[in-house]
């Protein structure tokens, strides 16, 4: 090793005396600086992570490590002195490796320096270090490959220029050979060698914070294979050609070969293996994570998943194959052989492809493809089933990716969050696929049903109900071995086991009047008990067997975890409205990406509350915007949390419409909301929008006057309405804002909560404007809030600012008993359906019951915005602000966990690509932080420059020691 690095120290120092080091080095973090900020719009993009940094990486590293490594032994050799170099007593390989690690430690130096960049994102986000890790490292191997490269290259010629081209054309050819311009040639099956071939495409594992064994070997092997050669070429600069030699000259290129082919062989032989690699990113973002170990081996059932993957696909899409078969391979193995997977290309496999397509529904993709000659249309698959028993879920590439535009117009396509759409579509599948008595055997607890029934008094139609219940109750107790037991109880028997003053007390359950002109009132209420929790069993209208054993069913999977939870619905109806010239105009806001959002965990319906009640297998209730409710809606609602249901609403006072005038957005209010019935809960929301200087970016028609004239332009402008919550205003400790660094909440408005009503409840208060936001109240159309800027007026933020500035609460979560708010009220079903003068009236056969308290259980979430969860505003935000609108889908998808106390995803569902943000910045502190980093490096190569030339300073030139007994002239010494 001292040998070694007595050839290093002498490289080093060729290259710090002269100015070539600085220069490369300069370069370097000039041309690195330039596309981070500039080219890939690092503040525009808005995420805190470094991709920017390491995108290039690659690309840049051939030219800097050409550059230091051209000279080394074709200068060696112009000048003559690799003669003397090879005389020395240092074998070939120490000469090599010396040389070596010289070039490696200026390319660490050079890397070293970039460190301001990740330090910058670091404070200005919430920065992943392990990919930064990860990126230094594999930018390390990588210049270590292209430095064994450009040294054989070196050592073939004395002409640096020649030296150099060839380096470059060599560590081009590695790089490109696995990139997407050249496997778009090919096939699947080749594209994936030539991938595994690439330097380039190696790079891009490791860079993500993903240290697999197979790409350091492949790394290690490159470079070790260049290194071998490199001796093997100086060896051969001093070999004759006689005969006498060949033997040896024979048996040096053997070993040399068969060194090489051993190499090769290795990584051959370790590609297929997958499992040995370290995830470095914090929260283990590409590892299987506990909740799916789990999930996979409490399977009862044999798991099927089948991946149909074409070898003939969209060139964007082909690098992804590789990297979901090997994580489907790594469920495998987590199943404990219980899990069966099968990676098929349907082209090769008829029968398979005609099962997929029948049984399945699955069918190819048609794609668009272009290669030099001409752009054709590829039919592709891209799909992967998932089957347990007899049910199955079916994940296509539009469930799987993301796709980012960058600014030269092309597009960076990735999985999206791969093994939260696997296991949530496995929890699916699996948990969709149970039966009664495997539900019972989860219970904690044994479960007690009563049936509160006073059997003298039933109406007519209800008379054969309670036998109906008997037999479905007493079947499911005898198959539960003790898990389940059934009475039934009438509170009108005298000396009975309850009455119905405790009935009152306990349940809030009251007698239930046969119809709206009759005094004659019955009960007819079935509780289930497991454990201290009571809930009661809505049985519908219709009492049947198979109407009550559903019933029965849901009720027990809301006391257990594990099993497939149904979401009910609620959105406004999509009704076209007329426009002021009279033609016909579909409403501006959907909202598609909730409900396929929610569907990837759930079960989701859509709820219709005009029959006043909410279906009795819903385990929690989502309302996007409620408006042109009725009383019967209302009470719905209200009688759902009262039998300990799980709501959560959405609420807006406004409506986006087109703006008729200005052609952008408008809102106007809307009516038929849910105020009233929130504010009986003690939660207000206000009228009035919160208007935050901590907001994220929206385009708008904005009037600029150029010259004399006024132009309309659309800009994207900091919008104050769209309030940014960072972590400063999350109640980070609630699972409701499970990991989420940032969300958007558009238009929303304050919501209060009145410490009286709620003193005995839990409330959580999980979202916060910034304390420098204010409110505007309505001054636009019908009184609703302008939502146009105006920036000749307000030039700062195109509005108004108010003079008082608070932090406003924006969201908020309650649980604990509830009192009705139709306690002591009439029931709509008692109210006439219309005074109007030959108005029809009918009356409904029976009253449904006011129950008047809700059980501890029933939990409230309340968020002051509908539009955050709209299409059209998911839309807009995407544009500007990439994947980051999905936080929001995120935040719905933690309140339907938290409300179903169903929280085993949120850990795999938070480490989503979109959830790290950068702070809101203006754009002077953007090019404070830019012009940081360009002083940075600027200093630190003045420091570096200071520090080679103390050195050089500092050097003692060798003193000569005269032979002994002899003087030495000047003239000697010269000679």
């Amino acid at each position: 090793m001292k040998e070694i690095f007595a050839v290093t120290r002498k490289e080093l120092e060729e290259y710090v005396g002269s100015p070539m080091a600085l220069i490369f080095i300069g370069a370097f973090l000039a041309v690195t600086l330039f596309t981070f900020f500039w080219v890939d719009t690092f503040f525009a993009r808005g995420i805190a992570d470094v991709r920017p940094l390491f995108r290039w990486m690659p690309v840049l590293m051939i030219f800097l490590v050409a550059a230091l490594t051209m000279r080394q032994w074709s200068e060696e050799e112009r000048s003559g002195t690799l003669e003397t170099l090879l005389t020395l007593p240092v074998s070939f390989a120490q000469l090599v490796l010396g040389k070596f690690l010289a070039v490696l430690v200026l390319v660490v130096v050079a890397l070293a320096l970039t460190i301001f960049l990740p330090i910058t994102v670091a404070l200005l986000g919430n920065l992943d270090w392990g990919p930064v890790f990860g990126g230094y490292l594999a930018s390390i191997l990588l210049a270590a490959a292209y430095a064994g490269i450009g040294l054989f290259m070196s050592s073939r010629t004395d002409n640096q220029i020649v030296a150099l081209i060839s380096i470059v054309l060599v560590c081009g050819a590695f790089y490109l050979v696995g990139s997407g311009g050249v496997t778009d040639f090919v096939g699947q099956n080749v594209g994936e060698i030539l991938r595994a071939i690439g330097a380039g495409s190696r790079f891009e594992s490791i860079e993500r914070g993903v240290v697999d064994l197979r790409d350091l070997l492949y790394y290690l092997t490159l470079t070790g294979l260049f290194l071998t050669l490199n001796v093997l070429s100086l060896r051969a600069k001093g070999w004759s050609e006689g005969e006498r030699t060949w033997p040896k000259r024979a048996g040096i290129t053997l070993t040399t070969s068969l060194i090489a082919l051993n190499l090769v062989f290795v990584n051959v032989w370790v590609y297929p293996l997958h499992g040995l690699r370290l995830d470095l990113t914090e929260e283990g973002a590409y590892s299987l994570s506990p909740v799916t170990k789990n999930i996979l081996s409490d399977l009862e059932e044999p798991l099927l998943i089948r991946g149909y993957f074409s070898a003939k696909t969209h060139p964007l899409l082909a690098p992804l194959v590789p990297t979901v078969r090997d994580m489907l391979r790594e469920y495998e193995i987590a199943s404990g052989g219980q899990m069966e997977l099968e990676i098929i290309d349907p082209a090769e496999n008829p029968e398979k492809e005609a099962e997929a397509n029948d049984v399945y529904g699955i069918r190819p993709t048609p794609l668009q493809v272009a290669d030099r000659y001409e752009t054709s249309i590829v039919n592709a698959y891209f799909d992967v089933l998932i089957q347990y028993g007899d049910q199955s879920q079916v994940l296509n590439f539009q469930d799987l990716i993301e796709v980012e535009p960058r600014r030269d117009g092309t597009v960076d396509v990735r999985l999206r969050n791969l093994e939260y759409d696997l296991t949530s579509a496995i929890k699916k599948a699996v948990y969709g696929f149970q039966s009664s008595e495997a539900v019972l055997a989860s219970l904690e607890a044994p479960a007690e049903l009563t049936l509160y029934v006073t059997p003298d008094t039933l109406p007519e139609w209800l008379v054969d109900a309670p036998d109906t219940v008997d037999e479905v109750a007493n079947e499911i107790a005898h198959q539960s071995d003790g898990k389940f037991t059934y009475k039934r109880v009438d509170p009108a028997e005298p000396g009975g086991e309850v009455t119905r003053d405790e009935l009152y007390e306990q349940y809030g359950l009251q007698p239930i009047r046969a119809s709206l002109f009759s005094d004659q009132t019955y009960y007819f209420y079935l509780l289930l008990q497991v454990g201290d929790e009571t809930q009661l069993v809505n049985l519908g209208e219709q009492v049947s067997e198979a109407s009550v054993r559903t019933a029965l069913e849901s009720a027990l999977k809301r006391f257990s975890a594990g099993f497939l939870q149904v979401v009910g619905l609620w959105t406004p109806p999509q009704t076209p409205t007329q426009n002021m010239f009279g033609q016909m105009q579909q409403p501006l806001s959907s909202w598609k990406m909730v409900r396929e959002v929610l569907g990837q965990e759930y079960e989701v319906r859509s709820v219709d509350l005009s029959e006043g009640q909410v279906p009795a297998d819903v385990d929690v209730l989502v309302l996007v915007g409620p408006r042109q409710m009725t009383d019967k809606d209302r009470f719905a609602i209200d009688q759902y949390l009262m039998r300990g249901g799980s709501v959560i609403a959405a609420v807006s006072h406004y409506e986006l419409v087109p703006d008729q005038i200005s052609g952008g957005l408008a809102l106007q209010p809307i009516e038929g909301g849910i105020g009233d019935l929130l504010a009986e809960y003690g939660i207000t929301v206000e009228s009035s929008l919160i208007m935050d200087p901590q907001n994220e970016p929206f385009p708008v028609v904005v009037n600029r006057q150029v010259g004399r004239t006024q132009v309309r332009q659309i800009q994207a402008i900091d919008y104050p309405f769209f309030v940014d919550i960072r972590p400063d205003g999350m109640a980070t400790e609630s699972p409701l804002v499970s990991n989420l660094s940032a969300v958007t909440l558009n238009w929303v408005s304050p919501v209060t909560v009145d410490e009286a009503q709620n003193a005995e409840r839990e409330v959580i208060v999980f979202l916060r404007s910034s304390s420098g936001a204010w409110t505007q109240e309505g001054s636009g159309q019908g009184g609703a809030p302008n939502i146009q800027p105006n920036f000749e007026m307000y030039p700062q933020y195109g509005f108004p600012q108010g003079e008082e500035t608070e932090s406003y609460p924006l969201a908020v979560a309650v649980q604990g008993v509830f009192e009705s708010a139709f306690k002591g009220e009439p029931s709509p079903f008692e109210t006439e359906p219309s005074e109007e003068e030959g108005a029809e009236t009918s009356e409904p056969e029976v009253i449904p019951p006011t129950i008047e308290f809700s059980p501890q259980t029933s939990r409230l979430v309340v968020i002051g915005s509908a539009e955050f969860l709209d299409d059209l505003v998911f839309d807009l935000s995407y544009r500007l602000s990439g994947e980051r609108y999905r936080n929001s889908l995120k935040l719905l998808q933690n309140a339907v966990a938290w409300s179903t106390e169903d929280l085993d995803l949120l850990s795999i569902r938070a480490s989503g690509t979109s959830a790290r943000v950068l702070y809101s910045l203006s754009e002077g502190s953007q090019s404070f932080w830019e012009a940081a980093n360009y002083v940075a490096a600027l200093l630190s190569l003045v420091v570096l420059s200071l520090v080679i030339n103390n050195r050089r300073r500092n050097q003692k030139a060798m003193e000569l020691i005269p032979l002994q007994g002899k003087s030495i002239s000047s003239e000697e010494v010269h000679a």
